[in-house]
């Protein structure tokens, strides 16, 4: 059906071009065109995975209203269900999905693109989905940021093969880079993020070749997304007026600690990533694997707090937008114990918003032990969402941007970015990658062995760009 839609699409998008006299006129939008389609979808789709997965979550709550018990069946279900799926389908479904797009963008070259299909595609995108609900359902601490990346990706790829032969050729990377661009900008409503996101994770050649793809493709994506979805903030807008030069050193204490322990998380999800493709071979290992693990989040859950599943962003707006900002000391720790079960479960779901919901309940705990006043707790929560962020991505610039958009509050930029840094800087004694770097040269390894048999002729090498 959609294949269809599109086939009359180009009959009748040749027919309208044919008919521009203005050569130049006629090749930008030529040029223009696919971007703004592939934007226009992004959009779409991240405003209903949105929808979707706050679903999924609002049915974890519900069902452990009903018997809090039901978190030691939900969650063991719910752990190797999303597995499997991703396992039968679509193994490259696994996970955030940024580390993917990173990996499809180093391999988006004549020699490699064919190994595209294995990291972007449409059932990628069903997998994602689908996988990402049900482990979120299962109490899963993972959240959809990454996820719509991955998504996003896939459909600019898609929008590029379905490109007929007499069009301008267009860079696959710079679809594929400008596609993450949009999915972060339509996820968070934040398009300085995307825009940032795209030049300091993924870019490698200079911003000129496709500057204005990005900001046009960023703009579209962000207009769908509200207007399917209405104006909004992702978190809303914390009190932060009054505030003083004092706040500069918890700013920086809480900044650096967790760089350090983002780092350090990021760390330890690659070893269990590590020792799982050594040690469980078979489906039973993998299968007692996730049990336990979902039984270790489910009675830190059931006996400590039900904060911890899930993506965070409730623990986000109560600390930020309520009276309650103290934190238990356990929360921050578990809010970085429930990632690492699930972000290695091999699931799909994403690490960001956990990320930040982490660095909040950090930055809400020691702000209580440093008796600041409501004003300058919520300064070192956004400090320590950075922090966390950035230690996870080793990007400070998209970290401060996002959570900058997100809350705007403009005139706390200084404090974000010293949060950032900070944070990066310090990050750096436990590894010089970070975790999504790592995973993506894990991917192109992996799909450098698994395609190593084929043969490129001058045939491949000389095909339209998929």
């Amino acid at each position: 059906m959609l294949q269809k839609f599109f086939r009359l699409f180009r009959r009748k998008a040749k027919r309208i071009f044919d008919n521009i006299q203005n050569e130049q006129l006629k090749n930008n939008l030529l040029q223009a065109v696919p971007f703004w389609i592939g934007s226009f979808l992004t959009g779409v789709a991240a405003v209903f995975y949105a929808k979707i997965f706050e679903w999924g979550e609002k049915l974890l709550h519900f069902i452990l209203k009903w018997n809090s018990w039901s978190i030691f069946i939900i969650a063991p279900a719910g752990f190797v269900i999303s597995w499997w799926l991703v396992k039968k389908f679509a193994p490259y479904a696994k996970g955030s999905g940024i580390p993917q797009v990173m990996a499809a963008v180093d391999m988006a070259n004549p020699r490699d693109r064919f190994k595209l299909k294995f990291l972007l595609s449409y059932k990628i995108v069903i997998i994602k989905v689908i996988s990402s609900i049900v482990l979120v359902i299962g109490g899963g601490a993972v959240g959809r940021e990454g996820p719509t990346i991955q998504i996003a990706g896939s459909i600019f790829r898609f929008v590029n093969q379905l490109l007929p032969k007499w069009w301008p050729k267009i860079s696959i990377k710079n679809m594929i880079m400008t596609g993450a661009a949009a999915g972060l900008a339509a996820a968070f409503n934040t398009p300085m993020g995307g825009i940032v996101f795209a030049v300091e994770e993924l870019a490698k050649i200079h911003l000129n070749y496709f500057k204005t793809a990005l900001f046009t493709a960023v703009i579209i994506a962000g207009l769908t997304a509200q207007w399917l979805a209405g104006s909004y903030l992702y978190l809303g807008y914390p009190k932060t007026d009054g505030i003083t030069l004092k706040v500069f050193f918890p700013v920086v204490v809480v900044a650096i600690i967790c760089g350090i322990l983002s780092s350090y998380l990021s760390v330890v999800m690659l070893r269990i990533n590590k020792w799982k493709s050594r040690k469980l071979k078979t489906n039973s290992q993998n299968i007692i694997f996730l049990v336990f693990s979902a039984l270790i989040l489910a009675s830190l859950a059931y006996f400590f707090s039900f904060e911890i599943l899930g993506s965070g962003k409730g623990i986000m707006d109560r600390v930020l937008f309520t009276s309650d900002k103290s934190e238990e000391w356990f929360v921050p720790l578990f809010r970085m114990i429930g990632p690492a079960l699930s972000f290695t479960s091999g699931g799909a779901g994403g690490i960001f918003a956990p990320a930040l919901s982490a660095g909040a309940s950090f930055g809400a705990f020691f702000s209580e032990i440093m008796h600041l006043q409501a004003n300058e707790t919520n300064v070192v929560i956004l400090a320590g969402m950075v922090a966390f962020l950035t230690g996870i991505t080793r990007a400070p610039f998209t970290s401060a941007i996002l959570v900058l958009e997100m809350t705007d509050r403009h005139s706390l930029i200084f404090y974000l970015m010293l949060a950032g840094m900070a944070s990066s800087l310090v990050s750096l004694i436990n590894s010089r990658r970070s975790l999504y770097d790592s995973l993506k040269h894990l991917y192109i390894e992996e799909l450098d062995q698994k395609t190593k048999k084929r043969k490129i002729n001058l045939s491949d090498l000389n095909k339209k760009p998929e």
